[in-house]
C-alpha cells in the first residue's frame, strides 16, 4: 500500500480512529491492533512475504532473550551470529542471489571456464532491507549490553512491523523506538497537527516535485546519446532533486504518520543539499542508514585507535557495502565507492569539520559557505549519475557526452517549469533550514499559516502527479 494511493487515504483515517478508541483499553490490545493494522498494510502490498517478517520477528525476539540469559561470552556470540546469519541470509538470498550468480558466471567466462549455475525467478520482498536492519540493531545492542531485551512479544512484533516505517524506513534503532511500544501512548493535539504538516510537506515533495521530474530523468538517462551536455546536466540535476524529494518525502510522510499515532521516529533528512562537505552531507542524508553503517560496521571494523590507513580501508569497505545495500547492481557499488573516495581526504587528513547550519542566523551564506555548498552538490550530482544509470558503461558514456557535446542548440523550454519549481523548493527549504521540515510554521500568525496550508493543498491538487507512483527507495 503506497502512501500516495487512495487505499492509504482510506486506511489511515480508519486506523487512526480505531487506534485512539482502543487507547483506553489495555496496552497489549493497543499493540495487537497495531500489529494487525501493520500486517494488513504489508499484506495489501504483497501477502506472500508476510511470513518473512514474522520469521525475523521470532528469531530476533528469541535471540535477544537467550543472549541476555547467558553470561558466557562465547555462547552470547554464537547466538548473535546465528541470528545475524538467519536474517542476513534471508536478505542475501532474495536480494543478491541472482546478482552474485551472474557476476560469478561472467567472471568464470572471462577466464575461459563455462558455468552451469542458473539464476532463479526471485521477487524482492517489500521493505526487507529496512526491517532486517532494524531488527539487527536489537540483537546487537543486547549483545553489547546497551539495552535490555523485552519480554513483551506483542510490543516487539509491533515494533518490527510498524507500518509507517516498515517499507522504506527510517531505520530507527530498537533502543529508541521499542520503548515507545512498552508504554501507553497519549494523544497530543499539537503533535498530531505537526504530524499532518509534515505529511503535507512530504506529499508536496513526492507528488509535485519528484513525480513530475521522473518522466524527464527517465527519458534523458535512457536516451542520453541523443542529447547534448546541457540537457544531460539538467537531467543529472533533475535526478538529484527527484531522489531527494522522493525519499525525503517518504520519510516526512512516515514520520508524520507515526506522530499521528503518538510515536517519535528519528529524523532521516536534514537539508542535505546545503552541506559544505561530504562528511556533512552524510550527516544529513538518509541519517538512519548512514549512522547504522557507522555504528554497526565502520566503528567495529576500525576498533580502538585505528591507523589512518585502516580508517581509509574501512571507509571504502563501508561505503561499498552501503552502495550494495541499495541494490544488486555494480552501479550502486561504484556509487558507494565514489562517495567513499570523496570522504577519504576529510578522514585521513584532519580538516576542519562543518558543524551547525550553513549561514546560521543569517539570510544568506558567506561566499566561502556558498562555494563549499556548490562544490559539494556538484560532487554528489556526479555520483547520482552512477546511481541512476543502467550500467557503469552508461554512466561513463553519459559523463563523456556531457563534455564532448556541451551545447547543440536543442529545445530546452520544456525543462524550464521544473527547473524553476526545483529552485523554488530549495529556496523555501533554505529559509526553513533551521526547522525540522519546510512546513513547520506553527509559530507564524494564524492568517499566514493557514494561507500557506491552503496554497500547499491547491498546489498539490493542481500540480500533483496522481497515479500511485512507487517511491524509489521502496525498491531497495
Amino acid at each position: 500500500m503506497l502512501f500516495n494511493s487512495i487505499a492509504f487515504g482510506v486506511f489511515l483515517p480508519v486506523v487512526f480512529i480505531l487506534y485512539w478508541i482502543l487507547q483506553k483499553g489495555p496496552l497489549r490490545l493497543h499493540n495487537f491492533f497495531l500489529i494487525a493494522a501493520s500486517y494488513a498494510f504489508y499484506a495489501y502490498c504483497d501477502y506472500r512475504f508476510l511470513s518473512l517478517v514474522i520469521i525475523s520477528s521470532i528469531v530476533c525476539f528469541a535471540a535477544g532473550l537467550w543472549i541476555a540469559k547467558t553470561e558466557v561470552q562465547s555462547r552470547r556470540k554464537t547466538i548473535l551470529i546465528i541470528s545475524l546469519v538467519i536474517n542476513l541470509g534471508i536478505l542475501g538470498f532474495f536480494k543478491y542471489y541472482n546478482f552474485f550468480v551472474t557476476s560469478l558466471s561472467e567472471l568464470l567466462k572471462s577466464i575461459g571456464i563455462s558455468s552451469s549455475i542458473s539464476t532463479l525467478q526471485l521477487i524482492l520482498p517489500l521493505g526487507i532491507s529496512f526491517y532486517t536492519f532494524k531488527v539487527i540493531t536489537y540483537t546487537i545492542d543486547i549483545y553489547r549490553r546497551e539495552m535490555e531485551p523485552t519480554k513483551d512479544i506483542g510490543a516487539f512484533f509491533a515494533f518490527v512491523s510498524f507500518f509507517p516505517t516498515m517499507i522504506a524506513g527510517p531505520i530507527d534503532r530498537a533502543r529508541n523506538l521499542l520503548p515507545q511500544f512498552l508504554q501507553k501512548r497519549v494523544f497530543s493535539d499539537s503533535e498530531a497537527r505537526d504530524g499532518l504538516r509534515q505529511m503535507l510537506n512530504g506529499f508536496l515533495k513526492k507528488m509535485v516535485i519528484a513525480d513530475n521530474l521522473a518522466p524527464f530523468t527517465d527519458d534523458i538517462f535512457t536516451n542520453y546519446a541523443q542529447y547534448d551536455g546541457l540537457t544531460l546536466l539538467i537531467g543529472a540535476f533533475f535526478f538529484a532533486i527527484q531522489i531527494y524529494c522522493d525519499f525525503s518525502g517518504y520519510s516526512d510522510i512516515a514520520i508524520g504518520t507515526a506522530r499521528l499515532l503518538g510515536f517519535k521516529v528519528m529524523r532521516n533528512f536534514n537539508y542535505p543539499y546545503f552541506s559544505r562537505d561530504i562528511a556533512e552531507f552524510w550527516r544529513r542524508w538518509h541519517i538512519s542508514l548512514s549512522t547504522w553503517f557507522r555504528d554497526y560496521l565502520y566503528v567495529p571494523l576500525c576498533g580502538r585507535r585505528p591507523s589512518r590507513r585502516k580508517k581509509a580501508k574501512n571507509i571504502i569497505i563501508t561505503f561499498a557495502l552501503c552502495g550494495l545495500w541499495h541494490g544488486p547492481n555494480w552501479t550502486f557499488v561504484t556509487w558507494g565507492v565514489l562517495l567513499g573516495l570523496y570522504f577519504l581526504p576529510i578522514t585521513v587528513v584532519r580538516t576542519k569539520r562543518y558543524l551547525g547550519t550553513a549561514g546560521e542566523g543569517r539570510v544568506f551564506p558567506s561566499f566561502r559557505e556558498a562555494g563549499a555548498m556548490l562544490g559539494t552538490f556538484l560532487l554528489v550530482l556526479l555520483s547520482w549519475i552512477f546511481f541512476k544509470s543502467n550500467s557503469i558503461g552508461d554512466a561513463f558514456s553519459y559523463m563523456v557526452r556531457m563534455v564532448s557535446f556541451p551545447y547543440l542548440k536543442l529545445e530546452y523550454s520544456a525543462y524550464l517549469p521544473m527547473i524553476l519549481a526545483s529552485i523554488a523548493l530549495l529556496g523555501l527549504e533554505w529559509l526553513q533550514r533551521e526547522k525540522k521540515f519546510m512546513l513547520q510554521i506553527g509559530n507564524l500568525p494564524f492568517a499566514v499559516r493557514w494561507a500557506a496550508y491552503y496554497i500547499s493543498v491547491i498546489v498539490l491538487l493542481v500540480f500533483g502527479a496522481f497515479g500511485s507512483t512507487e517511491f524509489i527507495y521502496s525498491q531497495f
